[in-house]
């Protein structure tokens, strides 16, 4: 059976970005390429599958987490950034072995603006919210969860945020943010029918300046993050109305797959468990596995928070082998593997090599020995996804991202802030609600 075919039941793991023509048009709803003047690199299926399944060179094993597997960042950040991918980034494409790119439709807009979290709102999506008081969010019993139907899945903005019980737990505190919000704009007077909208837009400056203030320079360093945010975007520059890049959403972007650690202590009264199959979602959440933040994010006063893995070319076994509930049924056995998935999806729409994107930008290409893929046999380029991560260890020590990815992940980020005329960058003058993400997670 061809391998494209294979049923998944997965709202995050779209396959229908593979095989797609790299010439194909691009409508203005739908993903770019930041470098379009580059060749698309090929590989052999075979290298692929090499490269990432289980037992392969992206599959760091069970030795557990080590501080010599530890890079600098909170744990946290790394679920944070997968919150943020989902919030600018939806293919809902059909899926099927074939498409054309220009079918690939981004199902969010290119904004960060929490269109995960609000929908459209009291008026478009009222199930959200709540009954009497509109302006908040409709929690779960004793806000201790999302809202859940019958079956445990969860009613929320985006599915994808109920993947698995971290990423569910942070959205359930940002509804919480919200609500907090609510009553402090009623505490400052605000009139009753722009609560809401004053709750909604404080929200989604603090989410925007926590981006580029914390996330960043955690992701990408203090240096480059300080760089892009005074000069401004050098190749990320659309010039017929923002987009996402596939360089960034389909290689760049995917470096958290890298910092997922093998097991997660979540509060105080339980042992460490694994994402995998222990956090999986699609079903409400325990109360032993309730998320204690001060675990996954530093907080002035208190004990110093878990760390994520080092960014630097494997991934753990949770992730090597995904269960059948994320993936769906596979009849090849390494399409459990996420390294697989993303190499073939940066395959899939045709992204370039990792060497020929540092050419570009003119920065020196990682040599065959630092890159470290000669085992497989294969001698020629590396695919971008698997290229970043292995830059990042070289250049940092897998503590943050090097100047390949970094630099594409900062202009995205920075410039579709910088792009939206509602973002706080343009309107924060006077604006004195600035809390930490440790303290909007507390609220």
């Amino acid at each position: 059976m061809d391998a494209h075919n294979v049923s998944v039941r997965s709202h995050c793991l779209s396959p229908a970005r593979a095989k797609v023509a790299i010439d194909a048009p691009l409508g203005p709803t739908s993903y770019g390429r930041m470098f379009p003047e580059l060749p698309s690199f090929q590989a052999d299926e075979q290298f692929l599958r090499a490269l990432g399944r289980a037992g392969g060179i992206c599959d760091c094993g069970d030795a557990g987490d080590s501080p010599q597997s530890l890079g600098d960042a909170a744990a946290g950040w790394p679920i944070f950034g997968q919150f943020v991918a989902h919030d600018i980034t939806a293919d809902r494409s059909i899926l099927r072995s074939h498409a054309n790119t220009a079918e690939l439709r981004n199902a969010r807009s290119p904004q960060i603006n929490l269109e995960s979290l609000y929908g459209d709102g009291p008026t478009g999506h009222p199930f959200l919210y709540q009954r009497d008081d509109s302006a908040k969010f409709l929690l779960g019993d004793g806000g201790a969860d999302v809202q859940r139907n019958a079956d445990g899945i969860a009613i929320i903005g985006d599915p994808r945020n109920d993947s698995h019980m971290l990423i569910s737990q942070l959205h359930l505190a940002m509804l919480k943010a919200h609500n907090a919000l609510v009553d402090d704009a009623r505490r400052n007077g605000t009139p009753a029918d722009g609560v809401f909208e004053a709750a909604a837009r404080n929200l989604r400056w603090h989410h925007q300046r926590i981006i580029l203030h914390e996330f960043l320079p955690a992701l990408v360093g203090q240096t480059l993050a300080d760089q892009v945010l005074q000069e401004g975007p050098r190749w990320f520059r659309p010039e017929h109305g923002v987009f996402i890049p596939l360089e960034f959403a389909d290689a760049a972007y995917r470096y958290g797959h890298c910092q997922i650690r093998h097991r997660y202590k979540l509060n105080a009264d339980t042992d460490p468990v694994p994402l995998f199959p222990d956090l999986l979602g699609f079903r409400p959440v325990p109360r032993e596995h309730a998320i204690d933040w001060t675990l996954f994010f530093d907080k002035p006063g208190a004990a110093t928070a878990q760390r994520c893995k080092k960014i630097d070319g494997k991934l753990v076994l949770a992730l090597i082998e995904l269960p059948v509930a994320v993936t769906g049924e596979c009849e090849i056995e390494d399409y459990h593997s996420l390294a697989v998935r993303d190499l073939q999806r940066g395959q899939g729409v045709g992204l370039p090599s990792g060497e020929s994107v540092a050419r570009h930008m003119g920065i020196a290409p990682l040599k065959a020995e630092q890159v470290g893929i000669a085992s497989t046999g294969w001698r020629d380029e590396t695919p971008l996804w698997y290229y970043i991560l292995r830059e990042a260890d070289v250049y940092t020590g897998g503590d943050h991202l090097g100047p390949v990815g970094g630099r594409i992940v900062a202009e995205v980020l920075v410039g579709l802030i910088d792009a939206d005329s509602t973002s706080f960058r343009h309107n924060s003058q006077g604006w004195r609600s600035q809390r930490t993400i440790s303290e909007l997670l507390a609220c």
